[in-house]
């Protein structure tokens, strides 16, 4: 095989199996960017909300970091139990079949052959493939966790998906909060900081869509477009949302 030709049954192999060029982080990607785009959509929702609601450049930044760093958290949290509980799982199942294996290894390797039986081995050979596997302990429970319980020891760290979550959720989340941070320090007429958020969140919604195209093997442009309108509408509602509460209190 050439190596053009090698090249080009990777590049399928890739597709198929949905891998992309990011190596080790693969697993954290689908974390990062589901954080980033929540941390994003979320922050830059209050910020429209507060605008809405004609609220000074310091309550926008409370209430935006408030959100950041809280949503943020909370968010993390739940991936890290939700991880580790796929990992408790695993293992208190695969206990259970060390037990089955130890203690009931006739039930065992008759499900074994009932297995591979239905993928279509028969005979000698179907009786070799059962010898082979049931040889090694480990081996024998390691197919029993995939074929019979359809259970993989989950790839990802919980405490590592966990951070991809956080900081993905307050980097890119921060981004709607910059032109008000720096108004602090630079004077930037109050009529342009919703313009100037709006303007570098759009731009962190793009770069968002852009990596959930990888995740989720869509289009790149349809994955923005998508990411663009979840953040529009988001704003949208909360801005005439805030601006209706604010009219409400007003007359009261």
């Amino acid at each position: 095989m050439s190596k053009t030709e090698k090249k080009k049954r990777k590049k399928f192999e890739d597709k198929v199996h949905g891998r992309n060029g990011f190596g080790g982080l693969r697993e954290y990607l689908a974390e990062f960017v589901y954080g980033g785009m929540d941390g994003s959509v979320t922050t830059f929702a209050v910020v429209a909300g507060a605008v809405g609601a004609e609220l000074g450049v310091g309550v926008v930044l409370i209430l935006g970091f408030a959100n950041l760093f809280a949503d943020g958290l909370s968010m993390s949290i739940g991936n890290y139990l939700s991880v580790k509980s796929e990992i408790d799982e695993y293992k208190r199942q695969e206990k259970v079949e060390y037990w089955e294996v130890d203690n009931l290894p006739h039930k065992e390797r008759d499900e074994i052959r009932e297995i591979y039986e239905a993928k279509g081995f028969e005979g000698d050979l179907l009786e070799k493939v059962v010898d082979v596997i049931t040889a090694d302990r480990d081996r024998w429970v390691d197919v029993m966790m995939k074929e019979e319980l359809n259970l993989q020891y989950p790839a990802a760290s919980p405490f590592k998906t966990a951070l991809a979550t956080f900081s993905a959720f307050v980097v890119v989340g921060f981004i709607p909060l910059m032109s008000y941070v720096v108004s602090y320090f630079y004077l930037i007429p109050p009529a342009r900081l919703f313009v100037l958020s709006s303007v570098f969140t759009g731009l962190a919604f793009v770069f968002i869509g852009f990596l959930k195209s990888y995740v989720t093997h869509a289009p790149r442009l349809r994955s923005i477009i998508e990411t663009l309108m979840l953040g529009a509408i988001a704003a949208f509602v909360s801005y005439y949302v805030g601006d209706f509460l604010r009219s409400i209190i007003g007359a009261v």
